[in-house]
């Protein structure tokens, strides 16, 4: 295994002696709190089950990035295509009167087909006609679907009758089932999984996959092999916004059963420090993921099982994200100029 391939493992690492060293400077047991954390993450059935669901929607935000960025793409809007995802499903899952077997794919198709709309549509027909900074639309784009998410169930066609800003639920035909009895945790898991096998075959082992890193690694390159670079930055972005939608869909379809004006959009962001710790391995992406989903709940009995506050999770994460990023600069430091040589 190359120095780089073993980065995330140093990155997590140096972030949690840190973050041990900051809670011991205030007072704190680090001993304590990362035992504590451990336990409340992984501490009997109930506990992994949190987790999980905690890392579920990462994961597919994660494989949605990791499969743009294998691609050259930088899709920052992966939260907008979960909000279009999760809206898509809620319409179809409490509008749709179908038999379980026909509904339930339906409104995870319906949320795979919005998010892959919502990336490709602007973004995608943008930078490949006119070159547009894909970083600027998707990001741009997640506004106006987080805003229209909240117009449609704050008085707007979406809305539940009565005055809390919030869509039906769904009907118990499209109810994605639970996996753990007494926990959130659905067969979304399972999805989630085969996905990112998907994704991996996908960019691995077919034409397809070929054509977009070869376009994401240069763009001549793939016009002299005979591929379009326009069409085939549509489809990495059409695909990506699909896997992102999938999550939003599968969120509200296995936890949420509606959509809450509350719905997040931290799962699209951190979806991307996932994806780079997992270095853009789609099925490296399934265990950064649980790594965050276990900071997120094994945070909440650390502060009440050793009185450290959550906080210490965010400083974590961002000493984890800091690594992440600055393994370049580490790498030139440590080891020179890409050329072998030494800087001076």
């Amino acid at each position: 295994m190359t120095a780089g391939a073993l980065w995330p493992f140093t990155a997590t690492l140096l972030a949690f002696v840190i973050g041990g060293i900051l809670a011991a400077g205030f007072g704190f047991n680090p001993i304590s709190a990362y035992g504590a954390l451990l336990s409340g993450a992984f501490g009997g059935a109930f506990a992994i089950a949190t987790t999980l669901t905690n890392a579920l929607p990462l994961m597919f935000t994660g494989v949605a990035v990791a499969l743009s960025f294998r691609s050259g793409l930088f899709n920052i809007g992966a939260a907008g295509q979960y909000w279009l995802g999760a809206i898509a499903a809620t319409w179809i899952g409490y509008r749709a009167a179908v038999p379980a077997w026909v509904h339930l794919p339906m409104a995870l198709v319906g949320g795979m087909i919005a998010g892959a709309v919502w990336a490709a549509l602007i973004p995608g027909i943008a930078k490949a006609y006119r070159g547009a900074n894909e970083v600027i639309t998707t990001l741009m784009m997640t506004y106006i679907a987080v805003y229209l998410g909240h117009y449609l169930i704050e008085g707007g066609p979406m809305q539940a009758p009565g005055f809390t800003p919030q869509s039906p639920q769904i009907l118990p035909t499209a109810v994605l089932a639970g996996l753990v009895p007494g926990t959130q945790l659905s067969w979304g898991i399972a999805l989630a999984v085969l996905l990112a096998v998907m994704v991996w075959l996908l960019l691995q082992r077919t034409a397809v996959g070929f054509s977009l890193r070869i376009t994401g690694a240069s763009p001549g390159a793939a016009r002299y092999a005979g591929v379009s670079p326009r069409g085939t930055i549509v489809l990495a972005l059409a695909l990506s916004g699909a896997v992102a939608g999938i999550a939003g869909a599968v969120q509200v379809l296995g936890v949420d059963h509606r959509l809450y004006d509350s719905f997040s959009t931290s799962a699209g962001f951190t979806g991307i420090v996932v994806a780079l710790l997992a270095r853009n391995h789609p099925i490296g992406v399934l265990p950064a993921a649980v790594l965050f989903g276990a900071l997120a709940s094994g945070g909440n009995a650390m502060q009440i099982s050793a009185g450290v506050p959550f906080h210490l999770v965010d400083i974590l994460q961002g000493l984890i994200i800091f690594f992440i990023a600055g393994e370049g600069l580490l790498r030139y430091a440590s080891w020179g100029r890409p050329n072998g040589q030494r800087p001076a």
